[in-house]
């Protein structure tokens, strides 16, 4: 069942148009992802979701609720952590879990969330203290504090070394086993690919694909490389004809042929026929950057 439903939404500034008629719909239960290149729309979809903008036109559903209209039911369902915010330097964690907590008329028990999010050991420490690490895991906090159906999270993890980064995509888990529906905007491949059901790309404001991280995967041009260095010459005529094949490169004596299963097989029998042995074999499937950068330049 979908909680979240996009049809057809349009925004413009100053006459230029930065969303151009994105439909998608989040099914509850899942993380759905939105990804995309900086200025391609992302942060400007998910405010018309949250109610912070109003979109030209097309239309907004949370949980069958307008955001715009039905803005104060629609925050008592959605949390939000937002792309930048900050709160003031001298506030503590626990007088923010507290103030935030007075927002809404159910909220969740801070201490126990607090604890969840490893944060009961800095309740007394100010946010100007805080890493960046613990700055977004209270962020997520107070997105979670309203006890929301749906979060949006807005490039969660930018500026995170890869350790802070890799915890808080577990926290991200956790929040969806506990049964709220994650919308997460990221520019990050590894991100996405480890975390969402599905994706939806944005690029120049449109949807370009829609699918889950493999089927993104799957649409990339030369799914699978197969890269070797022969022990005698091979002709691109060879090559280029091979089932499959795409791209043809070389690099310092060393082939890399992006292609398909079907090519691996191809080459193989190839150069058994010419008795040639490939010296460093290796065949890899494409990843999530390899379909992103296909699914962009097609929309270029």
């Amino acid at each position: 069942m979908a909680i979240i439903e996009v049809d057809g939404v349009h925004k413009a500034y100053a006459g230029r148009r930065v969303v151009d008629g994105v439909s998608f719909t989040v099914e509850e239960g899942e993380i759905f992802g939105i990804l995309g290149p900086n200025g391609a729309g992302k942060t400007t979809t998910v405010e018309c979701v949250e109610g912070l903008r109003v979109p030209d036109g097309g239309t907004v559903r949370v949980a069958g609720l307008d955001p715009v209209t039905d803005h104060d039911r629609v925050t008592r369902l959605l949390g939000a952590q937002l792309q930048e915010s900050e709160l003031q330097p001298k506030i503590t964690v626990a007088e923010a879990l507290e103030l935030y907590s007075s927002f809404h008329p159910d909220p969740a028990d801070r201490h126990e969330l607090a604890e969840r999010l490893g944060l009961h050991t800095k309740y007394g420490t100010r946010f100007a203290a805080l890493s960046g690490g613990q700055k977004q895991r209270l962020s997520i906090a107070l997105a979670l504090i309203g006890n929301p159906r749906v979060v949006v999270l807005d490039e969660l993890t930018t500026g995170l070394d890869p350790r802070a980064r890799r915890d808080t995509w577990k926290l991200i888990e956790d929040v969806r086993d506990s049964g709220v529906t994650v919308l997460l905007v990221t520019h990050f491949m590894e991100e996405a690919e480890r975390l969402c059901d599905r994706i939806a790309v944005i690029d120049k404001g449109r949807v370009v694909a829609l699918d889950t991280p493999s089927g993104l995967i799957s649409r990339a041009a030369g799914s699978t490389v197969i890269a070797f260095t022969p022990s005698q010459p091979l002709a691109d005529a060879e090559l280029t004809p091979l089932p499959g094949a795409v791209h043809v490169t070389r690099k310092d004596g060393r082939i890399t042929i992006d292609g398909t299963d079907e090519t691996v097989n191809a080459v193989l029998s190839l150069l058994a026929r010419r008795g040639i042995t490939a010296h460093q074999l290796r065949v890899s499937e494409a990843t999530l950057d390899d379909a992103f950068l296909d699914l962009t330049e097609q929309a270029a």
